[in-house]
């Protein structure tokens, strides 16, 4: 079987990163070769970026547009580093965050022009979609509420006004909508057994597509 990027997205904490590692040791469990990364931060170069994207600095403040680029060159450098050759390989790669985040929080969050938007993601690809994005949607005050419970602090983007992530949750409902094919919507505000266990279904049932194709 070819290698399968499977990308979790959704809004601050909607659960994606407990989620992503559940499904993982699931499939290792299965046999399968599994890869954890995420975006940004999946390569050297990534986790200095990362660093210049998530820390607050309120006396120079990073412009939309160049917050753009940095996420766009960090994916750049995760495709051709540790995306293409791990799929090359026959790896299940499941990542944390890809392209449709760009959408939602640059895109419909930061209202950037989205031709730009889609442009800069294909040259960052080079074409490369996930096979599977499964989306977690929970309500913004429903993630903010769980990150306030667990005593995490808040990175840059995470410090945004409310009204800022519920245009990003308006994004990723709308990319529901224009990709059915792609995109998967499970409800994050359940159970975390209840969320993994539809996972496993929903993969179930892809993997047995996946294996004959």
């Amino acid at each position: 079987m070819k290698g399968k990027l499977i990308v979790f997205e959704g809004v601050e904490g909607c659960g994606k990163t407990t989620q992503m590692l559940q499904t993982s040791e699931w499939l290792q469990n299965l046999g399968f070769s599994v890869i954890v990364t995420r975006e940004p931060g999946g390569t050297e170069l990534g986790l200095q970026l990362r660093r210049l994207l998530l820390e607050k600095s309120d006396d120079k403040p990073i412009v939309s547009k160049t917050e753009l680029l940095l996420y766009s060159a960090d994916r750049s450098q995760h495709v051709e580093q540790e995306l293409l050759p791990n799929l090359a390989s026959g790896k299940f790669i499941l990542c944390d965050r890809y392209t449709d985040s760009t959408v939602a929080y640059q895109g419909y969050g930061r209202a950037l022009d989205m031709n730009l938007i889609h442009q800069l993601n294909e040259i960052a690809t080079g074409g490369l979609n996930s096979d599977l994005t499964i989306w977690l949607d929970v309500e913004v005050e429903v993630g903010f509420s769980r990150k306030k419970r667990d005593g995490l602090g808040l990175d840059r983007i995470e410090q945004e006004k409310i009204e800022f992530h519920r245009r990003v949750r308006q994004g990723y409902a709308e990319l529901y909508a224009s990709h059915p094919e792609r995109i998967v919507k499970i409800d994050g505000s359940l159970s975390k057994e209840a969320v993994q266990a539809e996972i496993q279904q929903i993969l179930t049932d892809k993997l047995k597509n996946w294996v004959n194709s």
